[in-house]
């Protein structure tokens, strides 16, 4: 127990439950799958729910059942009653932040913006903030703001209605034909699944930029702590992947890492092929250079990748680890493949074969 987190709730009851029934068909806010998706990141403390809960009445018993304390926050004449209970929920989860040194995460379930400030000072008291909204409902600015931000629509348990087929106009029929059934076309097929090939290059640069900013070993826990700095929404779940280790054996399976046993079970080393793609790539890159220099002569940078493109289309720098195809050209040039330099007349890199 010692090694758990201590997560203490906040949530702003009133906005995930008009956010959930305007976004979710009508349907009633279910606290069940929040509880499921925490009780997997660690120990649940403090649970408080803010609203007026004379509005949502309905709703107290299955709070209660979840030990959820209601937190108060009655309607008065002249007076807003959002900005009171958002008001007494950040005084709240500061208070907490001092007085609790032994909690270590803070979640925040809203999809309000008025609560970045609560988050980037949370943050500032070195706790790990997660948040939580309805994905349509959510502001811009809030996830960001987060250490991890986790959409409600996406969590296990919620059960999303599909949006409204969208039927494609009949034709007219002719008099002598029946009249064709209307084509219902789904949101699934409309939407296609996120790319994991340009998850493989986030991940990919990620690994290359740790390797490079310090000299020990990337694990797996610290490669996902990276990326959600880097996206708080990020979730493996999304690319049809159940954990972050299945993620990371496909993408070894493609050649895209490298994975070796880590400091402690589950948590394996991850590292980038040093040979294989990268050497073949050098070598389409100088044999595309040698193709193109005529009697000596130099090929410029620019426009050379889309001639690497035509000779090979899959071809990405970003894949092996490379922000820039300069960088990549750079890299090249280190490994004796080709030469580059720069040319002030042309106000270009211009490349050559490297000689034997």
């Amino acid at each position: 127990m010692d090694h758990e987190d201590r997560i203490a709730l906040f949530l702003d009851y009133e906005n995930l439950a008009l956010g959930v029934r305007d976004h979710h068909g009508g349907r009633p806010f279910d606290f069940r799958p929040i509880a499921d998706a925490l009780a997997e990141r660690g120990r649940v403390v403090v649970r408080r729910a803010y609203a007026d809960w004379s509005y949502f009445d309905e709703d107290r018993r299955m709070l209660t059942r979840s030990h959820v304390e209601l937190i108060e926050i009655p309607q008065r004449m002249g007076a807003s009653r959002k900005n009171a209970a958002d008001i007494k929920m950040a005084v709240d989860a500061v208070e907490l932040a001092f007085e609790r040194d032994y909690i270590s995460t803070f979640v925040i379930c809203t999809g309000d913006s008025d609560f970045t400030p609560l988050v980037h000072k949370l943050r500032e008291l070195n706790k790990r903030v997660i948040g939580v909204g309805v994905e349509k409902s959510t502001s811009a600015l809030l996830p960001p703001a987060c250490d991890e931000f986790l959409y409600y629509d996406r969590l296990e348990g919620v059960d999303v209605p599909p949006p409204a087929a969208r039927r494609s106009r009949p034709a007219r029929p002719s008099p002598a034909e029946p009249a064709p059934e209307p084509v219902v076309v789904t949101a699934a097929e409309e939407e296609s699944a996120r790319d994991v090939d340009t998850l493989a290059v986030q991940l990919v640069q990620t690994v290359a930029g740790m390797q490079g900013s310090s000299s020990g070993d990337v694990t797996a826990s610290a490669l996902k702590r990276a990326l959600l700095r880097k996206d708080p929404t990020f979730s493996e779940s999304d690319y049809g992947f159940r954990t972050f280790g299945e993620l990371l054996r496909h993408l070894a399976a493609h050649n895209v890492v490298e994975l070796a046993a880590g400091p402690a079970k589950g948590d394996p080393e991850v590292s980038l092929p040093e040979q294989g793609d990268r050497e073949v790539a050098f070598g389409l890159l100088r044999s595309v250079v040698v193709d193109l220099a005529a009697d000596g002569g130099a090929v410029a940078l620019s426009g050379l990748k889309d001639q690497l493109r035509r000779a090979r289309p899959d071809f990405s720098e970003k894949k092996l680890g490379y922000r820039s195809f300069l960088q990549f050209c750079k890299a090249a040039a280190t490994g004796g493949a080709v030469e580059l330099r720069w040319s002030p007349d042309d106000g270009d890199y211009l490349l050559t074969p490297q000689t034997p």
